[in-house]
């Protein structure tokens, strides 16, 4: 065996090693992974959440808007709770397992001093009564009792206390990138807009120091110059939704959301695109009359004015009878015909 066929055959025994080692490691930081999960109060069983339709339905969860289906996570992200995040590692794809979440690690523990009384006046007239989710000084809490002017409201998280089961199956591994930016987006925003990565060619501009041709002047500043290039840039495109652009996580953490799947997946940059199609609303509706008009030629326009009963001369004859004469018209009068036309 030569040389190079020597060097050949190590090279390829290397890349079976390290195949098997990353097989027998199992999942690890930073994989992207799908997981169907549900997670439930240790007290009494409550299904806090959960992607099973079914777990739901018998839970008498209703939620029209919400996609019960197996989510994208990063394993290491605190995209799940510590525990679980660690239960994950070394596991495989089609692994399952249960993970007990302490109160401290799940929503923190019951704090007495989080349950304050404030003055009802403070509440909206339709929210007090018993239950009632409020928010008072920038604090959401829940009101507990309310007895003349004064209501009792409870600000800590409505799971503060709560021991917490958390019960997940491993259904994939994400490799796509682009599966991995939607998984990514659903997690943040609790839908997954369309998506797709494109490399673009982009002009750029910046500035480079021009040599000096005399003597050099140590005393002088350096002299630079615009000069343009053409840069290729990987970027990442995310077709917005109404939800999407209504979503208060997305209208408060863009920039927060956008910089963590650049640098999760390397893109150089990220453009959200509206569609608006004018298919609804009052535009749509008045672009359709409009296109309706529009669209007919100038010998449809002729045959529609002969089908209207209306003699052009007789018109013309009125108004010269009239004794209306536009210069009569004040300065009044003029402009409240131009507000009356708007």
């Amino acid at each position: 065996m030569s040389d190079e066929q020597q060097a050949e055959a190590e090279a390829a025994d290397a890349d079976d090693v390290e195949e098997e080692v990353e097989e027998t490691e199992g999942i690890a930081d930073g994989d992207f992974v799908k997981l169907s999960y549900t997670v439930r109060t240790v007290d009494d069983g409550t299904v806090v959440d959960t992607t099973e339709q079914d777990v739901a339905e018998e839970a008498g969860i209703d939620d029209d808007e919400y996609e019960f289906e197996p989510r994208t996570i990063v394993v290491g992200a605190g995209h799940v709770f510590p525990g679980v995040d660690e239960d994950l590692q070394g596991k495989s794809v089609g692994d399952a397992g249960t993970v007990e979440v302490s109160a401290e690690e799940a929503f923190g523990a019951f704090d007495p001093d989080d349950v304050k009384t404030v003055s009802a006046e403070k509440i909206d007239e339709d929210d007090r009564y018993p239950g009632a989710q409020v928010q008072i000084d920038g604090q959401q809490g829940r009101l507990e009792t309310i007895i003349g002017g004064r209501a009792r409201v409870d600000f800590n998280h409505p799971l503060a206390g709560e021991e917490l089961e958390y019960e997940y199956e491993i259904v994939d591994v994400v490799d796509d990138r682009e599966e991995q930016a939607k998984g990514l987006l659903g997690m943040y925003l609790q839908e997954a807009p369309e998506v797709w990565i494109e490399t673009d060619e982009v002009e750029e501009e910046r500035q480079e120091e021009v040599e000096s041709d005399g003597e050099d002047d140590e005393d002088a500043d350096p002299e630079y110059e615009t000069v343009t290039e053409t840069v290729e840039k990987e970027t990442l495109y995310i077709e917005a939704t109404p939800q999407m652009t209504m979503n208060q996580q997305w209208l408060f953490s863009k920039q927060q959301i956008a910089t963590d799947i650049m640098d999760r997946l390397d893109l150089d940059r990220v453009i959200v695109q509206e569609t608006i199609d004018g298919s609804g609303g009052m535009m749509g509706g008045m672009g359709g009359m409009m296109g309706g008009m529009g669209g007919a030629g100038g010998g449809d326009v002729e045959e529609a004015l002969e089908d209207v009963d209306i003699d052009a001369d007789e018109i013309v004859d009125e108004l010269e009878e009239s004794d209306l004469d536009a210069e009569d018209l004040d300065a009044e009068d003029v402009e409240s015909a131009e507000t009356t036309e708007q």
